[in-house]
């Protein structure tokens, strides 16, 4: 019992780098995915193509490659600029952490945007016409109008991709950051005690995943009210 309650307060430490990195993640997803999604909708040369193949290469290839590619390629990049361009990086500039949360980040994106574009395709064609009708700019009416209803109609795949997200940084560990698995795996290594290690950490996961989705839920249920009572 006395080595469970340690383990779940080590394991505590960890919480903060996994809700930190995929806040992150989700924030950068929505905002850069959204964009995305319009610009594919606009279908706006040379740009839509590039986020399609952007889009397949990281949707097609494994999270843990891609952090890889990151967190031994960013260093790489910054020496080849210091013995070719004569410039002064510090190779080891960028902390797991921040390599951790532009990757995760990077992921997202691709997956979100492919959610926010169903939300933007859902979109009653009428209002915008009426928008247009009252005088609102394009802008003004992807703010107001278009995007606020496509992210209702996208919700429960952005619940899901959040949930993702909370299970896929247990392999954050992978490029040395400092996470609800890699604390399981330090613990569980030095004490040869591994079930009961990871079913601490598998718990954390659920409970996380748990409270996402009670979140989730309570502002589905608001955000459904909101688009029924505009149809």
């Amino acid at each position: 019992m006395d080595f469970i309650l340690k383990t779940i307060v080590e394991v505590l430490k960890g919480i903060p780098n996994t809700i930190l990195i995929s806040f992150i993640a989700m924030a950068v997803g929505l905002i850069v995915g959204t964009l995305f999604a319009i610009i594919r909708l606009a279908n706006i040369p040379i740009l839509s193509q590039l986020i399609i193949v952007y889009n397949s290469f990281i949707r097609s290839t494994p999270l843990i490659v891609q952090l890889f590619v990151l967190y031994y390629g960013l260093p790489t990049c910054l020496m080849f600029s210091n013995d070719h361009f004569h410039t002064h990086f510090n190779p080891d500039m960028f902390p797991p952490l921040f390599i951790a949360c532009i990757g995760f980040s990077l992921h997202a994106i691709a997956y979100l945007s492919e959610s926010m574009k169903g939300g933007l395709q859902s979109v009653d064609r009428s209002q915008v016409e009426a928008a247009t009708t009252v005088g609102l700019s394009t802008l003004d009416t992807y703010r107001r109008i278009i995007i606020p209803q496509a992210f209702g109609y996208a919700l429960p795949n952005i619940e899901n991709q959040f949930i993702m997200l909370i299970k896929g940084t247990s392999l954050a560990f992978a490029v040395q950051v400092t996470e609800i698995m890699s604390v399981s795996h330090v613990i569980a290594n030095e004490g040869y005690r591994f079930v009961p290690v990871y079913t601490v950490a598998a718990i954390f996961y659920w409970l996380l995943a748990i409270i996402i989705e009670y979140i989730f839920h309570k502002f589905e249920y608001k955000t459904t009210r909101h688009l029924s009572t505009n149809q």
